[in-house]
């Protein structure tokens, strides 16, 4: 009896590793992707909108802080069911996946991670329900991958703080209600939840991107914001509290650009079946096969890595070097694949009515944002070796 075709993009079977309550994490938000996102992204993409009506059905899905305990409101996934939302969302588009990450992994998880239970109860139900959006504040314009030259600053005063600078390429920064940013004190670097009516602060649209044009992108300005010391984050000092934000949602970019990588080859794989040049479909060629070969390659890979990361995660033992390495591996896939596909689409891969091009231009900010490419490679480097070479 001959065996069952494969699936194209699970070429090793990865479901069947998964739980049934994994699994159906994935149906859902699939089926979200493709009812509810789908259909008018690409618009979204040209007319640089992101889709607010989206957040209160992704809040009812418990996509938001979704790996956080029930006692908050939240959902209480285990990290891999959040890696499937992730991969899912990113699949639509990684605007909708980094929506989801801020709100979660640098929003929620400080205030769940580093705050006290007056903070946590008064804020993480709203932000699971949606009526709360928050934005992260770490990125200063001339900081980029040196967090530690930070020069937005908070002085005692009272029983208040205040809070001066600025920050730049904030995901979420004018949709947002609350801001968890960080800032230099006498005591080290500290967490301060900055409320969007506080007087003093403000936020700016970027505008005139190329890439993440379906997401909210703000520079964040403080001038003499007066914080009361009850929204400091009082459970962690130095860089370790934000670098620990950023660790969770690194985690969850392993998993989008898997989805992205997933959305192009799939159409690109049709669209090579059905474009017929010389008397045969593309797809018929040497060529045309290796490039859909070597992309389903990858694709397995990156799933099989990400998978593991998230088996290690769930039992307490991931590593902030291993995160690094599936954030590298998987987000230099993915971008390769949205090119590659991009350019078999040939002059139809230009427009927004195909996503590679869309994927491609998004993936230029994922492989960016929360260490670049060059920095996790470092980092990886450094555990290989034991020299610190940044």
């Amino acid at each position: 009896m001959p065996a069952a075709p494969l699936n194209p993009t699970d070429l090793y079977d990865v479901r069947s590793l998964l739980s049934e309550e994994e699994r159906m994490v994935q149906d859902a938000v699939a089926r979200f992707t493709d009812e509810r996102v789908l259909p008018i992204i690409g618009d979204c993409f040209d007319k640089a909108r992101f889709p607010t009506e989206l957040i209160p059905e992704m809040a009812e899905l418990g996509l938001l802080g979704s790996s956080l305990p029930t006692e908050y409101g939240c959902a209480g996934m285990n990290g891999v069911s959040y890696g499937l939302v992730c991969q899912e969302l990113e699949r639509g588009d990684s605007g909708l996946r980094s929506f989801a990450s801020v709100q979660s992994s640098l929003c929620m998880y400080p205030i769940y991670a580093y705050g006290s239970e007056e903070q946590r109860q008064r804020w993480l139900p709203q932000m699971a329900a949606g009526k709360v959006i928050g934005c992260f504040g770490l990125t200063e314009p001339h900081g980029g991958s040196d967090p530690a030259n930070m020069k937005t600053n908070a002085k005692r005063d009272g029983s208040d703080w205040i809070l001066n600078g600025s920050k730049m390429w904030i995901t979420n920064g004018n949709l947002a209600h609350i801001a968890i940013v960080w800032a230099q004190t006498d005591e080290g670097i500290q967490g301060f939840i900055v409320e969007k009516d506080m007087p003093g602060f403000t936020a700016q649209e970027v505008h005139k991107k190329m890439s993440l044009r379906a997401s909210v992108t703000s520079a964040l300005f403080f001038d003499n914001v007066r914080v009361p010391d009850a929204n400091r984050l009082p459970n962690v000092t130095g860089l370790k509290g934000p670098l620990g934000c950023l660790t969770q949602a690194r985690y969850g970019i392993t998993w989008g650009p898997i989805g992205a990588a997933i959305a192009c080859f799939t159409e690109t794989t049709e669209y090579a079946k059905n474009r017929t040049l010389f008397k045969r479909p593309i797809a018929a060629t040497q060529a045309v096969q290796i490039k859909l070969a070597e992309m389903a390659r990858r694709i397995t890979l990156a799933q099989l890595l990400s998978l593991q990361l998230g088996r290690l995660k769930d039992a307490g033992t991931m590593q902030p070097t291993q995160v690094s390495l599936a954030k590298w591996n998987n987000c230099r896939m993915a971008i390769d694949i949205a090119r590659e596909c991009r350019d078999i689409l040939g002059g139809a891969g230009i427009t927004t009515e195909h996503s590679p091009i869309r994927h491609a231009l998004n993936l230029e900010s994922v492989i960016t944002y929360e260490g670049t490419e060059t920095v996790h490679q470092l980092v990886v480097g450094r555990e290989v070796t034991g020299i610190n070479a940044f």
